[in-house]
């Protein structure tokens, strides 16, 4: 039995079976991690979605942001960018149970005898792992709950771009999301920069990124995060993994076994498709 947590598909269904073709994934001996933005960019998000579906208990995603965007979509209301490229799954004729079972997905999962825990985006450094874990936990009641229309339709939005506990209701969602979902740069109170998506040597000066600040002080588990494609999988450090290699940009989808450590990757750079 092995365990193996993929970044961003976010559409690249060829690629996400090839590289499950090449660690030779068995649905009933290993399990997968799959860390958020299953969705959009890429040509064949609905044949992901049902993919991942069809694994059923052996896969687990985070939710990334595309993903919420699909549901913010589906359920609250908004419009379709001219970026957006899931239409495929929001006119399936299954979209409410794709969104239902959307709704259920974890935004952090943890597991101490493995060793690591994963977010979509990563833990900020102003948060423990059990604060990250709490808050979490609270999200996906307020996604997963009678409440989760409105939720949807307002879930939008850079503010507050600093974490209060005294924050209440949406703010306090919306904040909670955008930590678990859009992070990138941040500064040492915690305030988050959302205009940056780039490399590191283009970033702002009075920002860094989160997990440079999160090294010093580190988590008791080793952290695994995606959704920064341009950082092109580097941290830095090895408790620290950027899993996002920029598949749905031509480069790479990367794999990890959580038992050894071993990468695996599979896309254009490694004769691929």
């Amino acid at each position: 039995m092995a365990t193996y947590a993929i970044g961003d598909v976010q559409g690249c269904y060829v690629e996400l079976c090839g590289l499950l073709e090449k660690i030779e994934f068995d649905v009933s001996r290993d399990r997968l991690w799959l860390l958020g933005d299953l969705v959009n960019r890429g040509p064949a998000s609905l044949e992901v979605v049902r993919l991942v579906r069809s694994l059923g208990d052996a896969a687990v995603t985070t939710l990334g942001n595309h993903d919420l965007h699909l549901l913010a979509i589906h359920i609250g209301g908004h419009r379709l960018t001219p970026s957006d490229t899931f239409a495929d799954a929001l006119n399936a004729h299954d979209i409410a149970d794709i969104a239902d079972w959307l709704r259920q997905q974890p935004l952090l999962v943890r597991d101490d005898k493995l060793g690591y825990v994963m977010t979509h985006a990563g833990i900020p450094h102003i948060w423990s792992l059990e604060k990250a874990e709490s808050l979490a936990r609270e999200l996906e009641t307020v996604i997963r709950g009678e409440g989760h229309v409105a939720f949807f339709e307002a879930m939008y939005g850079n503010k507050p771009d600093l974490w209060n506990d005294d924050l209440q209701d949406m703010d306090r969602w919306r904040a909670i999301t955008n930590y678990l979902t859009r992070m990138r740069l941040i500064d040492e109170q915690g305030r988050l920069d959302f205009s940056h998506k780039g490399a590191l040597d283009d970033a702002p000066s009075g920002w860094s990124p989160w997990f440079e600040l999160r090294g010093r002080n580190p988590l008791p588990l080793k952290l695994l995060f995606g959704h920064w494609a341009a950082i092109e999988g580097h941290t830095g450090t090895d408790d620290i993994l950027a899993l996002d290699t920029g598949c749905v940009w031509g480069r790479e989808l990367t794999a990890i076994c959580l038992e050894s450590g071993d990468f695996i990757r599979f896309g254009s750079q490694t004769g691929g498709p």
